[in-house]
This record gives structure tokens, C-alpha cells and sequence, in this order.
């Protein structure tokens, strides 16, 4: 009977551990897949309005708390519907199995520095000959559901690869270029439009393009201007600017280079940590 017992124990421990490994593994996997997204400034939002129910009612402020309570179930109710696009994506990866893969590809320096030669050599050549040109530098954030918009392509990133891609004329040229890592993912994707009202009227869709996707996103995108030659980049919503090809180069290094360090902050995305 002790032994009994004592085998019993033994099981209810092992099965205790591999629950709290299991739920502990895929509450990291899935701060790791929000990591960078939209979703984190709403779940910071969400806690801090969570912690204040008790303290308001501890504070004994009646009405605050009051509406806090109130105000917290109309969150839970509405919060498949704000995170609706997190919640699709995270179905459609675990439907291919992919929703616990590595999200991020990390360079070595001589793979940084190959890449940041290549991408500037064709924008040059681009930027020189006025070929519009749309390349996505993906971030932490996976943009799998961009990707599968264009073509597949799945090649080493070389200056002859993406003038090919944009030269006019060319079933691809419209569209835009995926990065990760050192490979191009695909050509011909479709990217978000920035909503922003006051979006200067001398810039095209590709601009357009390239700001909503660094609001969608931490991706930085790259643009060469049809009409101009102009060179710009978006980050983080913002649209720099008529660059030279220094700038562009320092300011893509930024972007890549911080990939060859992973961070273990997992609510920042990387580049902006301390």
C-alpha cells in the first residue's frame, strides 16, 4: 500500500512539472510571436488597467473602481476583435506548424556586410537609372502573411537579383521585395497603406506603402523614387528622406546588424533595448 502510494506521488509529480513546462514553454513562445507586434503596447494597456481594479478599490475610490470593473468586462469581450490579425496569424502558423519556429534569422559580420554591399550597389544602379524600387527589411516581427502575397523566390540577396526583380516593365517590378536575413524571401508582395492623413501629396504609392509597413511592423523599408531617384527609408512609421547612399548604408547597418546580438527582452523589439 506505501509503495502504491508512493508510485502514485512519484506520477502526480511528474505530471505536475510537465504541466507547469508546458504552460510555462508556451507562454514564452508566445510572448516571443507578439514580441515587436502591435499586440504589446495593448497587453501593457490591459495590465495596467487590471492592476488598477484592486488599487482603486483599495484606495477606496468608489466610482473609479466601479468603472474599471465594468470597464473590464467590455475588455474581455472585445479582445478577439482587437487582436484579431495576432490571433489569425498565430492559427495559420500553428496550421503549418510553424508557430514555434525560430521567428528571427541571425547574421555574422561578414553576411551583414555582405548584404549591406549588395543592397546598395543595386540601389545605386537603381537610384542612378530611376528604377522604383520597394525592398522590406523583415524585423522581429515574422511577415509570413506579406510574403505570401507575391512570388516565392528564396535566393541570396545580390545587387543583380534585385534590379532584375525592378526593372520596369517585368511582372514583379510593382510589387515589393521581402528580406530576411541575407535571403530574399519573395518579390511582387503586396504591402499595407499608411492611413496618415497628412502623407505629403508629392509621394507615391510606394512611399505610401513603405510607411505603413514600418506602422504595421518593426520592419525597415527601403524606396527608390520612379520620378527622382530618390532614395528613402521607413522606420517605425517615420519616412527618412532624399538619403545618399552613406546614409542609407548607415542606417540599414542599424537596422541588420543588431540581429547578430539576440536580446533576451521579450517585450522590445530588438535595436531598442538598453
Amino acid at each position: 500500500m506505501l509503495a502504491q502510494l508512493q508510485i502514485t506521488s512519484f506520477w502526480s509529480l511528474v505530471t505536475s512539472i510537465l504541466d507547469i513546462a508546458v504552460v510555462a514553454y508556451a507562454t514564452y513562445r508566445v510572448l516571443i510571436f507578439i514580441r515587436g507586434t502591435r499586440a504589446v503596447p495593448l497587453i501593457q494597456g490591459l495590465i495596467l488597467v487590471f492592476l488598477a481594479i484592486p488599487v482603486s478599490g483599495w484606495l477606496h475610490l468608489t466610482t473609479v473602481h466601479w468603472l474599471l470593473t465594468n470597464l473590464r468586462v467590455g475588455l474581455l469581450v472585445a479582445l478577439p476583435v482587437v487582436f484579431q490579425p495576432e490571433l489569425r496569424r498565430a492559427l495559420e502558423q500553428m496550421g503549418r506548424g510553424k508557430l514555434f519556429a525560430r521567428p528571427v534569422v541571425y547574421l555574422g559580420e561578414e553576411e551583414v556586410e555582405h548584404l549591406l554591399s549588395e543592397v546598395s550597389r543595386a540601389v545605386a544602379v537603381m537610384s542612378r537609372n530611376k528604377i522604383g524600387a520597394l525592398v522590406v527589411f523583415e524585423g522581429e516581427t515574422g511577415l509570413e502573411d506579406i510574403i505570401e502575397t507575391g512570388t516565392r523566390v528564396d535566393g541570396l540577396v545580390s545587387a543583380e537579383l534585385l534590379i532584375n526583380v525592378f526593372i520596369p516593365n517585368t511582372p514583379l517590378h510593382d510589387g515589393a521585395v521581402v528580406i530576411r536575413g541575407d535571403r530574399v524571401m519573395a518579390a511582387g508582395c503586396f504591402l499595407p497603406l499608411s492611413e496618415e492623413m497628412e502623407f505629403s501629396r508629392e509621394l507615391g504609392t510606394r512611399h505610401r506603402a513603405a510607411v505603413g509597413m514600418s506602422e504595421h511592423s518593426d520592419a525597415a523599408v527601403l524606396v527608390v523614387s520612379e520620378e527622382t531617384g530618390g532614395i528613402s527609408l521607413a522606420r517605425g512609421g517615420k519616412l527618412f528622406r532624399n538619403l545618399d547612399e552613406n546614409t542609407m548604408k548607415e542606417m540599414l547597418s542599424a537596422v541588420v546588424r543588431p540581429r547578430t546580438q539576440p536580446s533576451w527582452n521579450l517585450w522590445m523589439p530588438r535595436g531598442q533595448g538598453g
